[in-house]
């Protein structure tokens, strides 16, 4: 393999010349997006949770009592003025993640809904998906969800373990959790999906491969896999770190994906994404447009989104971010319509920075079209098709670049992490060297790891 190298510090002094001369090449011009259809997913996050897991660092409230009817007053505020910057004319996919939506009452959710519909196309067949969790997910809560619009379901499942789940600080049991996807199955057959951790502190190979049997007996047709990351400042970290628990190895965590991929793979799943599976067609609308660097509209407290304020006159892509905590996020909403704490127009390098390292964690890869979207005037072959870190990578196997676009091989997505820095260091050689070192990839989407080294995707 390639060296994966570190994140280079001066790229500016390095020739941005592509083989074959012509002398110094400039960054891309500015890509209006101006004439592209104004779609876009939109991403709704509640905030809150009845407690705070072992391993969690998300953007989640532990509060005596939550104001529901303000929440969703703001929730529809926002939504409304963001659709109206944004003049997007028709929602692709609506995702309420947390944060535990399934705390929220169906009556919010269907509010939320409502005012999607009143200010852009929401079609009857969108994928509408609510994040849920077996402690808050009885038949007549799932029932009402359904019956608010929600038409596809994800449930933080993590274990099937009751000594494991404790550790987690979950508040279900595996029963309970047995119990809750029966009932989602029900009620949204073929379009229930199941999250599942790997790499617990002390978990065996074999304890995985039993968790993972048990899986298969009881998921639908969507398994989401994450390898557990042991974030700073969370409780699990700290007993990891004071030795009261033991710190997998890496070689064991890789085995443990590389098990886990074979034995989706043989039982009828597509491997469509480093952490995703699927069958039947049933993968997940809303993440593969975050995959595919397509728009998208984060409303609540610390949600992430991506899209032109068409509204504002824009014609370039803007990174925004909601304000963190709830009660702040609320006040500026209730004064401004929005909550945006930061909002940055992304350069046309930043936009193929994203397009890359998003794109290349799917089994589809980017296409030819799509990176033309983002650079019309330099094709994927002129960046990655010459002699270079892209071509070396090819040759060991690890990548393909043909008539369907750039992705990685089976063996590259499992260590998709190790490739991108060679990738990014190459575009930035080609195209950078007037706009600085590569970033780190955007938080939200998760986008930094690779394989046994992908983290949870929550965009809050």
């Amino acid at each position: 393999m390639a060296a994966a190298r570190g994140w280079p510090r001066k790229v500016a002094a390095v020739a941005g010349a592509l083989p074959g001369g012509g002398g110094p090449r400039r960054a891309p011009g500015p890509v209006p997006e101006t004439a592209a259809p104004a779609t876009a997913a939109l991403y709704v996050h509640w905030p809150y949770c009845r407690k705070r897991c072992s391993y969690c660092n998300f953007n989640t409230f532990v509060v005596p009592a939550v104001d529901e009817a303000a929440v969703r007053a703001c929730l529809v505020r926002e939504a409304q003025t963001l659709l109206r910057l944004s003049q997007v004319h028709s929602i692709t996919s609506v995702f309420f993640g947390g944060g535990t939506p399934s705390l929220a009452s169906p009556g919010t959710v269907a509010a939320v809904l409502e005012a999607v519909a009143g200010a852009a196309h929401l079609p009857a067949g969108a994928e509408v998906t609510l994040e849920a969790n077996p402690s808050s997910t009885s038949a007549s809560a799932l029932a009402g969800f359904r019956a608010a619009g929600v038409n596809r379901l994800s449930i933080g499942v993590q274990s099937l373990d009751d000594a494991e789940l404790r550790m987690l600080g979950r508040e279900h049991t595996a029963a309970e959790a047995r119990k809750a996807v029966e009932a989602a199955r029900g009620l949204f057959p073929g379009r229930t999906s199941i999250d599942l951790l790997f790499g617990l502190p002390g978990q065996s190979r074999d304890a995985w491969a039993e968790r993972l049997e048990a899986a298969l007996g009881l998921c639908d047709d969507h398994i989401s896999l994450y390898q557990l990351t042991l974030e700073r400042g969370t409780a699990l970290a700290a007993q990891v770190r004071d030795g009261a628990l033991p710190a997998p190895p890496q070689d064991l965590l890789a085995d443990m994906y590389q098990t886990a991929r074979n034995v989706l793979v043989a039982t009828s799943f597509r491997h469509y994404e480093v952490s995703n599976f699927a069958r039947k067609g049933a993968l997940s609308t809303h993440n593969l447009s975050y995959w595919r660097a397509e728009q998208y509209i984060g409303v609540g407290p610390g949600a992430h989104g991506r899209f032109v304020l068409r509204g504002e006159g824009g014609c370039r892509r803007e990174a925004r971010v909601q304000t963190l905590e709830p009660v702040a996020w609320m006040r500026e909403v209730q004064s401004q319509g929005h909550g945006t704490r930061s909002r940055v127009v992304l350069s046309p390098l930043e936009q193929l920075e994203e397009l890359l390292t998003l794109g290349l964690r799917t089994d589809e890869g980017i296409t030819h079209e799509r990176w033309g979207h983002f650079s019309p005037q330099l094709s994927l072959q002129a960046v990655f098709g010459e002699p270079g870190e892209a071509q070396a990578l090819q040759q060991q196997g690890w990548l393909v670049l043909d008539s369907g676009g750039l992705r990685c091989t089976w063996a590259g997505l499992a260590v998709l992490d190790s490739l991108l820095p060679d990738l990014l260091w190459q575009l930035h050689r080609l195209l950078g060297a007037a706009q600085g070192p590569p970033r780190g990839t955007p938080a939200e989407e998760r986008a930094g790891g690779g394989g046994a080294r992908a983290t949870m995707d929550n965009n809050g």
